[in-house]
């Protein structure tokens, strides 16, 4: 299996992902969402990492995020999750798992394909038919154009944003560019043009994350 981002880089953009145990619901109310938004923000002021777009969806979160330091990432992201974690136990009078496992990360190259990635993770929602508008929901960093929703958390993009963002969001992505983007989150591989991918991989041990599957052929 691909390595994920267990030993993150500074000053490299990550996509993260993950979802409840057996894709179940996780965020039942409006108090859990505002609540894990809460946390996200408590993380970061314990230990600065800058959030550059998320959505919190039903059974599952999407965040784009870009830590200063090496290994910021998986110290963030383990204090956001156990602490969601044990704020999830205590309401509801439960325990054992709540997220299906560890997180999985692809590092992005700052450039056109992080706003890509970000145009994903915002468009979620209407992806999922929940809302006609991505700025209609109300969990996520979308409406930018009309003003963030959660500007204290959020941190000014490394890539000029399009004023017609919010139009960008709405709009269909091609098969080329989800398709990618579903391989990069399963398999933890950087996502960029073909010699960033190529060297990012070897700088980060994520080789394995570019071979194909299955066994290879004349053996």
């Amino acid at each position: 299996m691909a390595r994920t981002a267990r030993a993150s880089k500074g000053g490299i953009c990550y996509h993260v992902i993950n979802r409840g145990n057996a894709r179940a619901t996780v965020y039942h109310n409006d108090s859990d969402y505002h609540s894990f938004i809460g946390l996200m923000k408590r993380a970061s002021d314990r230990l600065p990492l800058r959030v550059l777009a998320f959505c919190l969806m039903p059974n599952h979160f999407h965040l784009v995020l870009w830590p200063y330091e090496d290994g910021d990432l998986s110290r963030w992201m383990q204090w956001l999750l156990t602490s969601h974690v044990r704020r999830y136990h205590k309401i509801r009078g439960t325990s054992g798992r709540v997220w299906q496992g560890r997180f999985k990360a692809f590092p992005i190259q700052e450039d056109r394909h992080l706003l890509t990635v970000m145009r994903y993770v915002e468009r979620n929602p209407v992806r999922a038919n929940l809302v006609q508008r991505a700025s209609d929901w109300a969990w996520s960093s979308s409406a930018r154009s009309e003003g963030a929703r959660w500007p204290r958390l959020l941190t000014t993009c490394p890539v000029e944003i399009p004023e017609n963002w919010e139009q960008l969001v709405n709009a269909p992505m091609n098969r080329e560019e989800l398709d990618a983007l579903r391989r990069c989150t399963r398999r933890c591989r950087p996502y960029g043009d073909p010699h960033w991918v190529l060297d990012t991989a070897r700088e980060l041990g994520l080789e394995p994350s570019l071979r194909t599957r299955g066994r290879p052929s004349g053996t």
